[in-house]
């Protein structure tokens, strides 16, 4: 008999399987949908080396890892060593939590439209960034900046360390991503995240862009 998911002929043949072959089909459909570690590093990899307007090259040679290795590892042929991701990590000059945060359960990012306050959905010349201030007490570290792009060349500053970010639209539109969420934000749109999830943007699509970025963390992350 043949299964399909979604359909009845799964359905009948769970509620006519015995409580043992019930256990199997489900684990077998439970890890088809699920990715394997490896292979959610090596999407990460890749799409973070992208983003950075890497080529492969660039990465191995910044890691002091081989060519063939590096592609190993972005096509999820391969299961890198912690030391491996500490090399690459640094090459990419991201944190190490940014290569496994996709795999697993993510702590959701909090997006809300403008006009809406309250409303919560669960979920490379550079550009100018003018640093608002800088509050250091208690063990905190409070960073405002003011970040203005007006060519699609731009690269979105990035920050490569733990901590919470909210940024705020003040003029244009973005396509932002957090781990496997992308957002569409214009202007009043907000959104607040954990900064040790890969996070940036997918694509310019209004300019000029400007957005006000606070990042908090704890002194010395």
């Amino acid at each position: 008999m043949s299964l399909r998911l979604g359909g009845s002929p799964l359905i009948f043949a769970l509620s006519a399987a015995r409580p043992s072959q019930t256990r199997q089909v489900t684990m077998i459909v439970k890890n088809a949908r699920e990715p394997s570690l490896h292979s959610a590093i090596g999407r990460a990899v890749r799409a973070i080396r992208t983003r950075h307007g890497m080529k492969i090259s660039d990465l191995a040679a910044a890691a002091d890892l081989s060519i063939g290795m590096l592609s190993k590892i972005e096509n999820g042929g391969i299961s890198p060593s912690l030391t491996t991701l500490q090399a690459i990590s640094r090459g990419l000059a991201v944190p190490i939590t940014w290569l496994v945060s996709c795999f697993g359960g993510e702590r959701p990012a909090v997006f809300t439209k403008a006009g809406t306050p309250g409303a919560a959905t669960v979920l490379r010349s550079a550009p100018c960034r003018q640093l608002l201030g800088d509050i250091r007490s208690a063990g905190l570290s409070v960073e405002p900046h003011l970040i203005t792009m007006h060519h699609e060349t731009n690269t979105f500053p990035s920050v490569g360390r733990e901590g919470t970010i909210f940024l705020y639209v003040l003029q244009g539109t973005i396509a932002y991503r957090h781990g496997d969420q992308i957002y569409r934000m214009a202007a009043g749109d907000s959104l607040i995240f954990d900064a040790d999830i890969l996070h940036g943007p997918d694509e310019l699509i209004e300019l000029p862009f400007r957005c006000l970025s606070i990042m908090s963390c704890r002194q010395g992350a």
